[in-house]
Formats: structure tokens, sequence, C-alpha cells
């Protein structure tokens, strides 16, 4: 397993919790039967898992651990949402028996595994045949903003060689395609979806987030751990953020590659 590069610090929830289907699976959408049971790799803060709950007929969750796995429980009690059912799982071996779903998410998951071929391979294993296997990544090199900020770019190196070292890969978005097909699927269709961040309140909302996830996260600690970063330099780069996000004419743009292949 790789070491997960973001941690959950409250700088990083905030994030996370702002996931839905709309932003973040909506290519998905169209394959969400009524009758679909659902396999949501990595679930996280289960945003999302939650609102493929209230459209297929069950969904089974998984994260690295218990206390992770509490964040989507915890969604789920929320919503009062009883066609759910969790499990500790690793992506690399899943405890699943074959065909056992219709469909198989990973949502920013394969950015952050050891093997990303060996995670599709084990999803594609039990997806049941002719199954969906649907996958979204963010591509960190394929970011763009503007004001152009020097502490942004020194961010994204960092972000960079944090992520390697942990094992991941960030520019996951462009290499789904080539993964799937290193996987074993033939029928592959890759598509693209953004995130774009252009006024005061979007701007605020990201820009602050980061301000803070590159002070506080896990993040944080493992650049000055392994002397990628200083806290001065950490600093700088909170501070760049704030920058960005008080520029009136402050814009930003997140690529994400996506698949939907089939089993």
């Amino acid at each position: 397993m790789a070491t997960y590069t973001h941690g959950h610090h409250e700088s990083v929830l905030r994030s996370h919790n702002n996931r839905t289907i709309a932003n973040s699976a909506e290519y998905l959408r169209p394959h969400l039967a009524p009758d679909a049971a659902l396999l949501d790799v990595g679930a996280g803060p289960g945003t999302i898992t939650v609102e493929f709950a209230e459209r297929v007929a069950h969904v089974t969750a998984t994260e690295i651990g218990e206390p992770e796995l509490a964040l989507s429980r915890s969604a789920a009690a929320e919503r009062g949402l009883t066609n759910l059912e969790f499990a500790v799982a690793d992506v690399h071996a899943l405890s699943f028996a074959d065909d056992s779903f219709d469909i198989v998410h990973a949502h920013q998951v394969l950015q952050h595994v050891a093997d990303p071929v060996q995670a599709l391979r084990e999803m594609r294993r039990v997806a049941k045949p002719g199954g969906i296997v649907a996958a979204r990544d963010a591509d960190y090199a394929g970011f763009l903003w503007f004001p152009l900020i020097d502490e942004l770019d020194q961010w994204l190196r960092l972000y960079q060689d944090a992520a390697r070292a942990n094992g991941g890969e960030p520019d996951a978005g462009r290499r789904l395609l080539s993964w799937a097909k290193a996987a074993g699927f033939e029928d592959v269709t890759a598509t693209a979806s953004t995130w774009c961040y252009a006024n005061a309140e979007d701007r605020a909302w990201w820009g602050g987030m980061w301000a803070d996830r590159i002070l506080e996260s896990a993040l944080a600690r493992q650049a000055v751990d392994s002397g990628l970063a200083t806290r001065a330099d950490l600093e700088r780069m909170s501070a760049g953020w704030r920058q960005w996000a008080d520029a009136e004419d402050g814009w930003y743009l997140v690529p994400h590659g996506e698949i939907i292949a089939r089993a």
C-alpha cells in the first residue's frame, strides 16, 4: 500500500465533503440502474456514496481502516439509508467474491495506490460479466491558474514530489486509459471533466482550503519530516494561496480523467 498523502484533517475533509455525483461522478450517472449493486472503493466521507445509495439497490463502501470508514457510516446514518454495508478493504486484494457487483467505482483513489493496474484488475474481478468499472482521478500536472503566482508553482512541485515519495501518481488522470488497458480491459470509454473556480465565493473556498491544507494536513507534516520543505516554505505557499483567492480575476482549473470500462 502507498501512504495516503492528504490525511483526514478538517481542511482535507472540507474539500472531500463537497463532492457529489453532479460534480464528481456525472459520467457514471447514466449507468446507475435502480436494481444495481455498487461497490464504492475508497468512499472517504461518503458524500458520493450516499447519493449512489439513493439511486441503486445496494451499495458496499470500502476504506483502508475503520476510522476512515466511520466517515461514510456517519453520512449514511444522517440520511437514514439502510441499503449500505461497509468493509475495510485493500483495493489490491479485495475481499469480495468474483462477479459480485454491477458497478465498481473509485473516485480519486487510483492516484494514491501502489499499483493502480492491480487495483483495476481486482475491480474487474469483482464486477459481474458485462458490469462496469468506473474511475475518475485528477491530473495535477494539468492544473491551470491565473494570476501566475510563484508560490503556487512551488506548491505544485512539492505536492507532486510528496505524492510520488508516498508511492502514488499525482498525474493519474491522463493514465487511466493506459492502466485500464494494462489491466486487461478491452472495452473502455475515456472522457474528461473539470472543476473550475472563478468567482469570489469559489475562490475563497478553494484558495482558503488549500491555504489551510498546506499548513495543517498530513501533507504538511510529511513535507517537513522528509525535508521536502521547511515550515517557512509552507507559510509562503499558504500566503500564495490566499493571494490567489483575493484576486478579482482569479481563475483555477482542475482537470480529471475518467473511464467507464466493461468487465
